[in-house]
């Protein structure tokens, strides 16, 4: 160590070569948001020189291009690009994401503490800086039936491992106001640590309870009032822009030279093909300047806020003594990354070829049976019957309760399809009790046909809607097939499939191959009618009854406002 030492200091001043050095680089400036072309040395994974001349072992030319420091994604679920962490880490990391805040809270709902420990596997061996928050809420209610349950008990033996950070969101927030003994006993035990929170429209008084528990940063913040209202309380706000939950529009505003210490960026749940398309946090880097948002306080949110919210102090700028974690650009307010340099490596092939291989687990994890169309026939009364209706937007997370009258024939409720109302249905899938919930949606658009998904949030049961129970049990069965996956569905028929073997969530496949196979569904998906640009991930969220405000699990319809399921 202190030889290291040594060849730092001396490389700093140019006394001895340098491990790397960028060369000719204009290096944005995140206090001032001015541009200086500089020299930029590195020694093992740190910076030891900037605005002077050095020479390195190995150069890389800059030939004007923009250095900023490497970007920190502060909430997310690797889980939602499909891909292990490890195909994740190879195609995240070239868009300028060096450091990543993962909770394993997907994987965790299926294996449990298995599930955390293949993601603490992962990220040691990992080229990007994976920081894994410990999985807060599993199951994320009582309401719905989980494969696997996480106790303070299980959490503890992770506390010391050198990938693991903090508590990942708390969920649960009305286990918080109602001093919930497991929830307290989980944020005890961090209190000393980073807890992330989760409190969607918490406000007022409730709002101050919550922080009062020593949560400190909130994602699901979706309009300005409530972000300013959360920032004046000194909650860190993480915008969010994932597949799903597009935030970034009605946030924006809040970003600026006042505010842009205490937010940061996030993108929660991100599909593949959106990652292909768009990028990642360069895409909301880019969009952020685009609608005007200072640019060196967006490069400051995007990095050394994000460092200090979360507490890593050696991370966030280029500047001598700090990780060498940097993105050169060759458009700034476009963002378009071309080099990354990752804790001192220029990220090349060749060092994703040179790591570990992580054995897959949770292959078995699908244990329902087969079903028939009988499942998913819903009793009715009558000509005709009003019953609540889940609203679904492109989007929003966020659900609306609805009502619509449909017709019953043969002593069964009738979709109805010119208005928009589906057929929707949660099949538990852990070998548990085989509870089908039903109930109706309105948004997706299709015309016939059915798509399923084991990827429902959080318990990851099977959601399924359709427009018929022939074909939504042919896509559910298609599901159990895979062993977990995607699947759509038409005249009895599977049409296009993903498998998503590992726990249900990730596929086995390369992340090339994942998006050609998404492309695919999406585009049967279309072909039935479906409206929404992300119907997997948008089906996905219909499940999980702690985003307001109506939801269907396995259990039957509930009432997230109510905190208790719909009464017939």
């Amino acid at each position: 160590m202190a030889s290291d030492l040594s060849h730092r200091i001396l490389a700093g001043q140019g006394r001895r070569p340098a491990d790397l050095v960028i060369r000719d680089a204009q290096l944005l400036d995140l206090v001032t948001g001015g541009v200086e072309t500089t020299d930029i040395a590195i020694v093992g994974d740190r910076i030891v020189g900037t605005h002077a001349r050095y020479e390195g072992e190995r150069v890389v030319e800059a030939r004007g291009r923009f250095a900023v420091p490497g970007f920190i994604d502060t909430h997310l679920h690797i889980e939602s690009s499909l891909v292990s962490p490890m195909e994740f880490d190879r195609c995240v990391l070239p868009h300028g994401v060096t450091t990543v805040f993962c909770d394993p809270h997907e994987i965790a709902n299926v294996l449990g503490a298995e599930g955390i420990a293949y993601f603490a596997a992962c990220a040691e061996a990992s080229v990007m800086d994976i920081r894994i928050n410990l999985s807060s809420c599993v199951p994320a209610t009582s309401f719905e039936t989980a494969a696997a349950k996480l106790e303070i008990g299980d959490l503890l033996p992770f506390l010391d491992h050198p990938k693991v950070h903090g508590l990942a969101e708390m969920m649960n927030y009305p286990g918080v106001l109602d001093l919930d003994p497991g929830i307290l006993a989980k944020l005890e035990a961090f209190q000393r640590r980073h807890v992330d929170g989760h409190a969607p429209l918490l406000r007022g008084t409730a709002l101050n309870g919550y922080l009062a528990a020593g949560i400190r940063t909130d994602h699901e913040a979706t309009s300005a009032a409530e972000a300013m209202e959360k920032l004046r309380k000194g909650m860190a706000i993480l915008i969010r822009e994932g597949s799903a939950s597009k935030d970034l529009e009605a946030l924006a505003e809040i970003l600026d030279a006042d505010t842009s210490a205490l937010v940061a960026l996030c993108t929660d749940d991100r599909s593949p093909l959106d990652i292909v398309e768009e990028g990642h946090l360069d895409a909301m880097i880019r969009r952020l300047i685009g609608r005007g948002c200072p640019v060196h306080h967006v490069y400051r949110a995007a990095s050394l806020s994000a460092a200090r919210i979360f507490g890593l102090s050696d991370r966030g700028m280029v500047a001598p003594g700090w990780r060498a974690d940097i993105a050169l650009l060759d458009d700034l307010e476009a963002c378009r990354v071309s080099d990354v340099i990752a804790g001192g490596r220029l990220v090349e092939p060749a060092l994703f070829d040179a790591r570990p291989r992580i054995a897959p687990v949770g292959l078995g994890s699908m244990k329902a049976a087969p079903v028939s169309p009988e499942r998913f026939r819903q009793p009715g009364n009558g000509a005709e019957r009003t019953v609540p209706v889940i609203g679904v937007k492109a989007g929003l997370l966020l659900t609306s309760r609805l009502d619509a009258t449909l017709a019953v024939r043969d002593g069964q409720l009738q979709p109805d399809l010119e208005q928009d109302v589906l057929k929707l249905a949660v099949v538990e899938r852990h070998g548990r009790n085989g509870n089908v919930g039903l109930g109706f949606v309105n948004g997706f658009g299709l015309k016939r046909g059915a798509i399923a998904s084991s990827v429902a949030h959080d318990s990851h049961n099977i959601t399924v809607v359709g427009t018929n129970a022939r074909d939504m049990a042919a896509a559910v069965n298609g599901v159990i097939e895979r062993g977990g996956g995607f699947v759509v569905a038409d005249e009895g028929q599977v049409l296009a499939g993903l498998a998503l073997p590992m726990a249900g969530l990730m596929s086995l496949d390369p992340f090339e191959t994942v998006v050609h196979d998404l492309e695919a569904l999406v585009d049967a998906a279309r072909a039935l009618g479906c409206t929404l640009p992300e119907p997997f991930l948008q089906l996905a969220f219909l499940a999980l009854p702690v985003i307001p405000h109506l939801k269907l699990t396995d259990r039957g319809l509930f009432d997230v406002d109510r905190f208790a399921f719909v009464e017939d």
